[in-house]
């Protein structure tokens, strides 16, 4: 193990927007799933943000939600809008006084909502019972295509008024929200320009993924550049990593090609929990148990397995590859919300005030409540951030980094993290700059495929939030699948903090923790601001399929339940934790035998 901790130029890690493109690569974090008052979800919750209102939260101004008036502390450097289109049309007719069926019954109570009850019978009704069935369809209230062609022109609109090339990237999109027998198979769609349909496609069109996929190449063989990300695999019902396609057949190679085309990246963790393991599964990983959001078992029998989680999916990827002779979960890693007030990346610990208007937006609701139909409040997290390592800040830039899968997830602080795999790279790195300059030319970054049969090195480097916590270590999850197809994995410490040394039982001590419970504050008198190191894997074996990602772990620091217990004068919730050790994942680097 090699370990160093400096305090360094961040000339290639820079998140300012450069006259002329970095050929080393920039640093951006944004959202890439956000409702607005265009979901009907969120609508039904209060939201009356509209995707302007929300992409101009994300360029740092202040907008009102329940209430209060809320403002990023700092601005994004990219965003997307990615409603529903389940309800993009009814929305239209609901909101506009022009619209068609403006007037209808429904809508107008709809509109007059005001108790908790009655939103929450709206959400049963037209959205859980619904969504959730078989086959789901539009609720009697809608007006047809032309509504939702307006919706999505309202999306479109605002993408085009707020993108700002080099300085803020407004990315068109839109989510498709199937939920077949009710587990969780949504995906956001994601567009490199303002080449779009007329009409997204909803799970009303069909709940069935693969034709997701079908319609996706039809908008590409029609002139747009477009890639799905997939969330929320740990309420999936197995699906999400399925035996079984959605025909019921099992998966062959056409499947997996047409999979890894078009889904490039997996979102890693939302305000509806974290997807990367469970620690029911995983208690050999002693950071498994972060934001496991248990109570989504509650609803619809979505009971949590060993598959419906990332890296598992990543390891069955590569039993797959064997198989096949192609890995149809070959995923990066990013970042996202799933926001429903409108508040793009409102990941501030400190001030969190919920993501769903009156379900989760109190103090007790968050403590005794929940988000009726998907999890309690005390298992919410706040969301993640989108990291992507790109030339500039531009809709093209931003999103080829995307379909290259040279990106990060962080659990809400602007840590960066960093990782280069290659068997000629200079390993005990010293400096940050000289670390990628090797990488892009001797091996390849996050997201990217090692070539050949040596032993490969990893170079890895994480950063901290200059606003946030110092960070404990860096680890690297290595997974790989042995000639009977068995797959397996383990994690190494490669980088820390401190004179700590590796016990005799193979673990790493305890950073530590700062925090002071009667105050919710800590202190950076333990960990480091900044961590590089550098692994040689030393059981690589030519003919094993592998994959390899970098984890980035802060010291403990308060989890937003405690915080709002501390300003409420409260006791500690009992049932959470009190600390949390935020955390960043970088996309993984696979290794492949030849042939």
């Amino acid at each position: 193990m090699k370990t160093l901790i400096i305090a360094t130029s961040t000339l290639a890690l820079s998140t300012m927007a450069l006259a002329e493109p970095n050929p080393m690569r920039n640093a951006y974090f944004g959202e890439t799933h956000m409702h607005t008052a265009l979901s009907l979800d969120a609508y039904i919750g209060g939201a009356r943000l509209m995707p302007s209102d929300s992409l101009r939260f994300a360029k740092g101004e202040s907008v009102l939600v329940n209430g209060r008036h809320k403002q990023l502390s700092r601005p994004l450097d990219f965003a997307a809008v990615s409603d529903h289109v389940e309800y993009l049309g009814e929305m239209y007719s609901t909101i506009f006084p022009e619209a068609p069926g403006y007037e209808q019954e429904d809508l107008q109570q709809l509109r007059s909502l005001e108790t908790l009850k009655d939103k929450q019978d709206w959400f049963y009704k037209y959205v859980i019972a619904n969504n959730r069935g078989e086959n789901p369809t539009h609720p009697p209230f809608y007006q047809g295509p032309e509504t939702t062609k307006s919706g999505w022109q309202i999306i479109i609109d605002a993408a085009e008024e707020h993108n700002d090339p080099g300085s803020f990237t407004a990315l068109i999109a839109f989510e498709w929200s199937a939920a077949p027998n009710g587990g969780n198979m949504h995906r956001n769609v994601i567009f490199r320009d303002s080449v779009v349909p007329d009409l997204p496609m909803s799970s009303y069109d069909s709940n069935k993924v693969e034709d997701l996929w079908d319609w996706l190449q039809n908008a590409q063989d029609n002139g747009s550049t477009l890639l799905a990300i997939p969330h929320n695999s740990n309420a999936s019902k197995q699906q999400m990593f399925p035996e079984l396609n959605s025909f019921g057949e099992a998966p062959d190679k056409d499947w997996a090609s047409t999979r890894q085309a078009w889904e490039p990246l997996i979102e890693m963790m939302q305000i509806k929990g974290n997807s990367e393991v469970h620690e029911a599964f995983w208690q050999a990983d002693e950071f498994a148990g972060f934001e496991n959001a248990n109570s989504i078992q509650k609803n619809s029998n979505r009971y949590f397995h060993k598959r419906d989680f990332v890296r598992e999916g990543l390891k069955l990827g590569l039993a797959a590859h064997q198989e096949l002779g192609v890995n149809p979960y070959k995923y990066g890693f990013i970042g996202g919300t799933d926001n429903h007030n409108g508040l793009m990346s409102d990941v501030a610990e400190d001030d969190f005030i919920g993501g769903h208007g009156p379900e989760d937006g109190s103090v007790d609701r968050r403590r005794k409540g929940g988000v009726g139909g998907w999890i309690d409040g005390i298992d919410l997290s706040i969301g993640s951030l989108a990291g992507v390592w790109a030339e500039e800040n531009t809709r093209a830039s931003i999103w080829d980094a995307m379909k290259r899968r040279e990106t990060f997830a962080t659990s809400g602080p602007r840590v960066k993290v960093r990782m280069f795999g290659g068997s000629d790279l200079a390993d005990n790195p010293t400096d940050p700059v000289a670390m990628v300059e090797d990488g892009y030319e001797n091996g390849v970054p996050m997201g990217g495929d090692l070539i050949g049969d040596k032993a490969p090195t990893f170079t890895v480097y994480a950063q901290k939030d200059p606003d946030g916590a110092n960070l404990d270590r860096i680890q690297i999850i290595k997974g790989w699948v042995d000639a009977s197809g068995e797959i397996h994995e383990e994690i190494i410490d490669v980088a820390w903090s401190g004179d700590r040394e590796i016990a005799a039982n193979g673990k790493l001590p305890s950073v530590g923790n700062t925090v002071d419970l009667k105050t919710a504050l800590y202190t950076n008198d333990i960990g480091a601001p900044t961590l590089m190191g550098s692994w040689t894997d030393p059981g690589f074996d030519p003919v094993q399929g592998a994959f390899y990602y970098a984890r980035a772990i802060e010291i403990p620091t308060p989890r937003w339940s405690t915080y709002d217990a501390v300003r409420s004068g409260l006791p500690l919730l009992e049932e959470v934790p009190a600390t949390i050790q935020e955390r960043a994942w970088g996309s993984p680097i696979w290794y492949s035998p030849a042939g």
